[in-house]
């Protein structure tokens, strides 16, 4: 390599400068000369040529010339920028970018909308960990030590001992073991079962546990707590029926049936034909579960609920499948 390579190189340079009219074109000459495989970088890698008496020389020949074209190039990019071509112009008065806003997720609002029903017929609200122990989930609910719901087909287990709550139920004894009766709450929150995933379950769903403890608690009361719930969410012509069922955690029990929204009444795949849609679980809480906590069963008794706000919210918008809800699809949420 010698001084006339470099004055060559300047001499390439200066014409490449000197043709390029726009930001694009001083970006290729850019990489083309200073980039990691432009020219200069081709003329670094041959140092290893020099002979040693005068690499010292050529170095620094080599970094003046580099200096030299980025300073040429930096003030030829600022002649660039600061030109407009011929006919451009800004017209100020055209209405700027539409900046689409967010909003909270369907999910969101439903269980917001029920648990300000909640509050309005005199609930409290509470909240425990999604993880759970096993005395919470099950034993303290009356769950005996072979119940099916103890299964890994239902439950996941974490590697700690611990499972990943499989409803919002753990948090009544959590609640009732650090407070004296009287008790009434709702519990919201996200509970997890190892199901198959179809257009009516999924392994992740949100639920809302309701209790309410105190002296001379009837079915009465919780019937009529529901029934009202449900004619404040849907509508005061809503169909719903009351079904025998069994829970451990209480007794007796039963399930709500919603009528189907989506068929009306005539069956459907959400409905699997039957016209109704559970959309809960209740009964008059276990004097068992009473126990665990040390309340008196013979001077308490309760009632407790929990509802699926996945279902309830589908019902309500005319949703039938259930996967939906999970996807995060755009188009889907900017409806709501």
């Amino acid at each position: 390599m010698t001084k006339e390579t470099v004055i060559e190189v300047q001499k390439q340079f200066e014409e490449a400068l000197r043709n390029a009219r726009d930001p694009r074109s001083l970006e290729e000459v850019r990489n083309a000369f200073l980039g990691r495989k432009g020219k200069i970088a081709g003329l670094f890698s041959l140092m290893g040529e020099i002979p040693p008496d005068i690499r010292k020389s050529v170095g620094q020949m080599l970094n003046e010339l580099k200096e030299n074209l980025s300073g040429q190039l930096e003030k030829r990019e600022a002649e660039v920028g600061s030109k407009k071509t011929a006919g451009e112009w800004v017209d100020y008065s055209l209405p700027g970018y539409v900046l689409h806003k967010g909003s909270r997720h369907p999910l969101t609002r439903a269980v917001d909308d029920m648990l300000s029903i909640f509050q309005r017929l005199g609930f409290d609200i509470a909240y425990g960990p999604e993880v759970e122990t096993d005395w919470y989930n099950f034993e303290s609910l009356n769950f005996p030590p072979d119940h099916p719901a103890r299964d890994m087909q239902d439950t996941f287990y974490t590697e700690g001992g611990g499972v990943l709550r499989t409803h919002t139920s753990p948090v009544q004894t959590r609640y009732m073991s650090a407070h004296e009766p009287p008790v009434r709450i709702v519990a919201p929150g996200r509970v997890f079962r190892n199901e198959a995933i179809s257009a009516r379950s999924y392994c992740l769903f949100h639920q809302i546990e309701g209790l309410y403890v105190d002296k001379d608690i009837t079915f009465s009361d919780l019937k009529g707590t529901i029934e009202l719930f449900c004619r404040m969410y849907y509508g005061k012509d809503v169909k719903m029926k009351f079904r025998t069922s069994f829970f451990p955690f209480t007794e007796p029990s039963a399930e709500v049936d919603i009528s189907c929204f989506l068929c009306g009444g005539k069956g459907c795949r959400v409905c699997k034909q039957s016209g109704w849609l559970e959309v809960m679980g209740c009964g008059m809480v276990d004097p068992n579960v009473l126990k665990a906590v040390n309340y008196d069963p013979e001077k308490y008794t309760g009632y407790a609920f929990g509802l699926g706000v996945e279902r309830m919210l589908m019902m309500r918008l005319g949703i039938n499948d259930i996967r939906i809800l999970f996807e995060n699809d755009v188009e889907f949420l900017r409806q709501f």
